[in-house]
């Protein structure tokens, strides 16, 4: 097939994360198969308007800001310049509403919609924008194809009005080479919390500093590292200050791959507290090296994780319990152990690989029924 995807960003962009691994992990697959593909996405100062990466032809226009008012233009000349079979359109910001000006067999695939979680991260005029422009897709996507990466994305969307029947739920994959467990790695000297990913206010990761103020009464010798970079970092740090538990809290920010695995396997607890996430992809690579997790009940997170076999559920936003499954992990090693071997068992399920070849299966068959 020649498939065209449409993304936000790509992997090389500074706002590159989850959504972006889960796309080009497919896509770069999907050249090793044969396929001919194109991804077109926004810019950013100083980047190559176009390169192929790992086989993947990319072509960068716009920048963050413009890219949803220029792309239409450019996606119409693509398409006409060029003999495209499919079209992936990847919806984890504001939709394109390609059906309006575009003539093409589509898959749409969506991480998780925003819906009023996005008012939870910027000012209320921006995140109106979003919420009014998001609105929409439903019916304008009418008679699309779907696919999503979590059970919690395929209710949300089903809820809106798409049909079961039009929706396929493809979960993510790790690299198994990268997170693997290495028994000869052992955990830190301290009993150490790890959060690990972009540092955003809708993440709420100030709910794990104020639980951690309350494992440290429990437990002084704990520790806490919240690993990332983002614009909410500067008011985590205030928050450690106003807590007085700065001195037991480090903020590492950007680490290397290399690092953030060797961080990831000697942890002894991984924690996501988001509002709502696509997957919690976090989890299944913490589990994939050994590391037991506790994450928020919310949508996403509650599909990555067995609670009480790969680590642990809580209320979102409640902090005393958040603290208490910490506290259950931190204190109980028998009980730890028990949790990694369980999340070890669970994360070999999820490989690119097979996640790959579903989603090549899934091509094949929106582009058959619409010949």
């Amino acid at each position: 097939m020649n498939i065209l995807a449409l993304n936000w960003n790509d992997l090389k962009n500074p706002f590159g994360g989850g959504a972006e691994v889960h796309l080009e992990e497919l896509l770069r697959r999907l050249v090793s198969y044969g396929h001919r593909v194109t991804l077109f996405c926004s810019g950013w100062p100083g980047c190559l308007p176009e390169e192929n990466v790992a086989g993947v032809r990319i072509i960068r226009r716009g920048s963050r800001m413009t890219f949803n008012l220029i792309a239409p233009r450019y996606l119409r000349r693509l398409v006409r310049e060029n003999r495209f079979d499919i079209l992936i359109e990847d919806i984890n910001k504001i939709p394109f509403y390609t059906p309006l000006y575009l003539n093409i067999t589509t898959l749409v695939v969506i991480p998780h919609l925003f819906a009023t979680t996005v008012f939870h991260e910027i000012n209320f005029i921006i995140g109106m924008y979003i919420y009014l422009f998001e609105k929409p897709l439903i019916y304008a996507y009418r008679g699309k194809r779907y696919n999503v990466i979590s059970e919690s994305t395929a209710d949300d969307i089903a809820a809106r009005g798409v049909p079961r029947e039009d929706i396929s739920i493809i979960h993510c994959g790790i690299d198994r080479v990268v997170y693997s467990h290495d028994p000869s790695v052992i955990k830190y000297e301290q009993p150490t919390i790890l959060y690990l990913g972009r540092i955003k206010k809708y993440k709420s990761i100030q709910h794990l500093l104020v639980a951690f103020k309350r494992v440290k009464t429990k437990l002084p010798s704990a520790r806490l590292m919240i690993v990332g970079d983002g614009d909410y970092l500067p008011a985590l740090k205030a928050l450690a200050r106003s807590l007085d538990i700065a001195g037991d809290v480090e903020f590492p920010g950007y680490v290397t791959p290399d690092n953030k695995v060797e961080r990831m396997r000697r942890a002894h607890v991984s924690v996501l507290p988001s509002l709502k996430e696509g997957w919690g992809l976090t989890n299944i690579e913490a589990n994939s090296v050994g590391t037991a997790v506790v994450a928020a009940n919310s949508p996403g997170l509650r599909d990555s994780v067995r609670d009480g076999v790969t680590g642990y559920l809580y209320e979102y936003g409640n902090t005393d319990e958040l603290a208490e499954k910490l506290l259950i992990i931190l204190k109980d090693e028998n009980l730890r152990r028990k949790l990694e071997q369980g999340g070890m068992v669970w994360a070999e399920k999820f490989n690119w690989d097979t996640a790959a070849r579903k989603f090549e299966a899934l091509l094949f068959e929106v582009v058959g029924s619409r010949a």
